[in-house]
């Protein structure tokens, strides 16, 4: 997928770069010089959900964010739907294939279980952590995730998010506390989901919840190495996904963990409150 007619330059003003990893072009960005932050979004949304971040901070810093395979202008071969585990192994190829060293891993949502995965294949890379509200950690035993899971990832769910796009068109507005998304804004997380095919890979990362307890069974296991590197945690408390029992996980997890309340921010908190999420990561 090259760049689309539909993508606003103004909104996103940033040059498609695309590289080939296993099973999938990637889609990335690569702006400005300074100190490396390696950007890994979530689902349902792609780099565009950072753009105003970039803006902020690529001044600063060098900022490299990335579309996963099956989100945004990436391509999986003949649209396979990558698990977890796919789409970590196709972070670190790329980590390895742009030879990206000594950088900061920023990561949202299901990026940062897929982005400390990846970093966990060359930790000797990695010099920080910036994370939004995510998690590290199986949750299936919760009934919190393990009831959005089976209806999200379920049949009703699949169906919603083959024919209506549901989790982009419900989520993301319920995600943002702060601000209104514009119409605009929504036409660019839809446009890259035209397809039914595409538009599965979202439901399939609210399936991973559960199903990809092996994976994230694997990576708390071995979050210990990495356990010394400085870590921020930018905490939306406006989240109806994450929870102050999240919070007070990642607390008891990382000893060097400095934590920035996001007071009345939701989910989507790189697009919900920009300007905090940069501020913090400076």
């Amino acid at each position: 997928m090259e760049t689309p007619s539909w993508l606003d330059s103004e909104l996103y003003p940033f040059r498609s770069r695309f590289i080939e990893v296993p099973d999938a072009r990637l889609h990335y960005i690569d702006e400005g010089e300074g100190p490396t932050l390696l950007l890994i979004h979530g689902n349902p949304t792609w780099s565009f959900l950072y753009r105003d971040v970039i803006r902020q901070l690529s001044t600063e810093f060098r900022c490299i964010a990335i579309d996963l395979p099956g989100f945004g202008l990436s391509a999986t071969g003949d649209g396979r739907i990558f698990d977890p585990a796919d789409h970590a192994c196709s972070v670190a190829e790329l980590i390895e294939q742009l030879d990206i060293r000594d950088y900061v891993l920023v990561a949202h949502d299901w990026g940062g279980p897929i982005g400390l995965a990846a970093a966990l294949e060359a930790p000797e890379r990695l010099a920080g952590l910036a994370l939004g509200n995510t998690w590290a950690w199986p949750v299936a035993d919760d009934p919190h995730f393990s009831r959005f899971s089976s209806f999200m990832g379920g049949p009703i769910g699949r169906f919603g998010a083959r024919t209506i796009n549901f989790i982009i068109n419900a989520m993301l507005p319920a995600g943002h506390r702060r601000r209104r998304l514009s119409v605009t804004e929504l036409r660019h997380y839809r446009a890259p989901m035209t397809t039914p095919r595409r538009r599965a890979a979202t439901s399939r990362f609210a399936t991973a919840i559960v199903s990809a307890t092996p994976f994230l069974q694997q990576l708390e296991a071995r979050l210990p190495e990495i356990v010394d590197r400085p870590a921020l945690l930018l905490w939306a408390d406006g989240d109806i996904a994450f929870r102050t029992k999240e919070l007070d996980r990642w607390r008891s997890l990382l000893s060097q963990l400095r934590v920035i309340p996001l007071a009345g921010v939701g989910h989507f908190s790189p697009s919900d409150a920009p300007s905090e999420f940069s501020s913090g990561i400076r």
